[in-house]
């Protein structure tokens, strides 16, 4: 890298401008702009995320201070908050969004081979979890996301390839959403293992899931009408208390999911509390089903990191363009960090690597040499103490 550029304009050399700029003309975002490109949008918006800037007049300062740097770092004019407002508001959020999942795709190749350590699995089997998160708005400034009478959200819905942590598809849409709807928005992978929580628990969809020769692992629900086929041996010293095939004894559910499922009793030895998980998953060992289920929390961090570490509690405007807009640059940073992280085969954890870019992105250092000196941390301690839940 060159040490004569900013750290920043290191940073913003990792986008693949050649397909951010088809993406543009595909939407014709850039047709009639005279100020402020796409391009120098992203930018800004980057910034804003890399630097934990509260709002476009503190954007705006933030980079008038740098006036200096700025046509070094991609900016041909001076980023005003009205233009950028206007950016927001009036430029198609898909540009966002189909950026977004050509980072992602970037990114999954970068992290094929980080995996999860079970017996049984594969280092090519493709496991994700999928999982949603709220993000609360005001009713009266955000009129079109309704949720509840007095309230508007937004929800994130996010399937996380576990395999780097990685998202692989994210959907947005209004609180009223329900979770379960969210399969519907899935085009699944054979032979791909997906973890859920028992919100997505509908046997018509995981029947489908199921058709395709997809796996699925969740938990059942405490109203579950099934009789026992047959029982496996289980080793209850691991804390499996049992680990049987199933049949749907319900009127509905029996119609909607013929096949026998497989249910596992699972008493954690750190908490005590017991848990019965259903799969239709048949050869790996119920440990192993367990740890997968497990592992599902990792959406859980995914969600408290981009919440606590990138800009969007706070909107910088309040209509649906803007709001996901927004959201989909927050995602395209986290993921363009972790391909920085990769490809410069960096120990330092991606809550490292962004608390030293909030404070160096104008620093002139080979972005190695700014990065590597990070110690090999890992995310938020608050959040480490999470890992140790199995309770969702």
């Amino acid at each position: 890298m060159n040490a004569g550029k900013t750290l920043f304009a290191q940073v913003m050399d990792f986008i693949p401008w050649s397909t951010v700029t088809r993406v543009v003309d595909r939407y014709d975002g850039d047709l009639r702009v005279r100020t402020l490109t796409c391009a120098a949008q992203f930018r800004a918006m980057a910034f804003a995320q890399l630097t934990y800037r509260e709002s476009l007049r503190d954007i705006e300062t933030c980079l008038g201070a740098q006036a200096g740097k700025l046509y070094a770092i991609g900016f041909r004019e001076p980023v005003r908050r009205s233009t950028l407002a206007d950016a927001n508001e009036t430029r198609d959020w898909r540009i966002w969004a189909e950026i977004a999942h050509r980072l992602i795709a970037q990114a999954r190749k970068l992290y094929a081979d980080d995996g999860l350590d079970l017996a049984g699995l594969d280092r090519c089997d493709s496991i994700y979890a999928l999982d949603s998160t709220t993000i609360d708005l005001c009713l009266s400034v955000f009129p079109w996301a309704h949720f509840r009478t007095t309230k508007a959200a937004v929800k994130m819905h996010t399937l996380l390839d576990l395999r780097g942590n990685i998202p692989s598809f994210v959907a947005i849409s209004d609180g009223k959403l329900h979770d379960v709807n969210a399969l519907d928005l899935l085009a699944p992978e054979a032979g791909a293992i997906y973890v859920m929580d028992r919100g997505y628990v509908d046997f018509e969809r995981l029947y489908v899931l199921h058709l395709v020769g997809a796996f699925f692992v969740t938990r059942a629900k405490s109203n579950m009408d099934a009789r026992r086929v047959t029982s496996a041996p289980s080793d209850r010293a691991a804390g499996i208390i049992c680990d049987q095939m199933i049949a749907l004894s319900g009127v509905q559910t029996s119609r909607l999911y013929p096949e026998h499922l497989r249910r596992i009793r699972f008493k954690d030895p750190e908490t005590g509390k017991t848990l019965i998980f259903i799969t239709n998953q048949r050869t790996l060992p119920a440990a192993t089903i367990c740890a997968l289920y497990k592992s599902r929390w990792q959406v859980e961090l995914f969600f408290k990191w981009i919440k606590q570490h990138l800009r969007i509690k706070r909107f910088y405007g309040t209509s649906e363009n803007a709001v996901k807009t927004q959201i989909w640059i927050a995602v395209s940073v986290y993921v363009l960090v972790a391909i920085v992280k990769k490809r410069l085969a960096l120990d330092a954890s991606l809550y490292t690597l962004l608390q030293i870019l909030s404070l160096t992105l104008f620093e002139k250092v080979p972005i190695l040499q700014a990065l590597s000196q990070a110690p090999p941390t890992s995310d938020d301690p608050a959040m480490d103490n999470q890992l140790n839940l199995f309770t969702s």
